[in-house]
């Protein structure tokens, strides 16, 4: 296996501030040999910020669709599932405690992409969220509308026993 750390800072300004914050995110990419097959792995470690999901989400795109040009229904699928998993993971997961760190493994194969979004929270028992909205009145209730959908455009979705980490498996093509 190689690998190699891809860095790519960037610079977001807020708005009504006339602060300029820069992050980094850094992209770890392990791809086979060229003797060996196997899968890529791809990790992303972001800060708990929904102000950097949208960078991250076109990141990680960039990574699991490197070398294909994926058609638009799968490019969408990708960016909503992984903004919802990410935002969940933010918000719900880490309660947006700038301190704590959501994590982004993806595993790319020839026809699939393997995601698996990680955060640093308590986690919440994965039999809640067999649920989520199903009646009108239930649509507009403040949690579950993002996992909902998470399980209508992934092909497979699976949660950690601790309930903090959620595998997502979509196509990559």
């Amino acid at each position: 296996m190689r690998s190699s750390p891809l860095c790519r800072p960037s610079t977001t300004v807020w708005q009504g501030s006339d602060v300029t914050v820069t992050f980094r995110l850094t992209i770890h990419r392990t791809e086979p040999a060229p003797s060996e097959v196997g899968p890529v792995a791809v990790d992303l470690a972001m800060p708990s910020d929904v102000d950097k999901v949208g960078t991250v989400v076109e990141l990680m795109a960039g990574q699991c669709f490197s070398g294909q040009v994926p058609c638009a229904r799968t490019a969408f699928r990708l960016k909503v599932t992984l903004a919802e998993a990410l935002s969940n993971a933010i918000l719900r997961g880490n309660g947006a405690d700038p301190d704590k760190q959501v994590f982004v493994h993806a595993e790319l194969t020839s026809d699939a992409i393997h995601l698996s979004v990680q955060d640093q929270g308590p986690g919440l028992d994965p039999a809640r969220w067999d649920a989520g909205p199903v009646l009108p009145d239930e649509l507009e209730s403040e949690g579950g509308r993002g996992l909902f959908i998470i399980k209508h455009l992934a092909d497979q979705v699976g949660f950690s026993d601790q309930g903090n980490t959620i595998w997502m498996t979509l196509p990559r093509s």
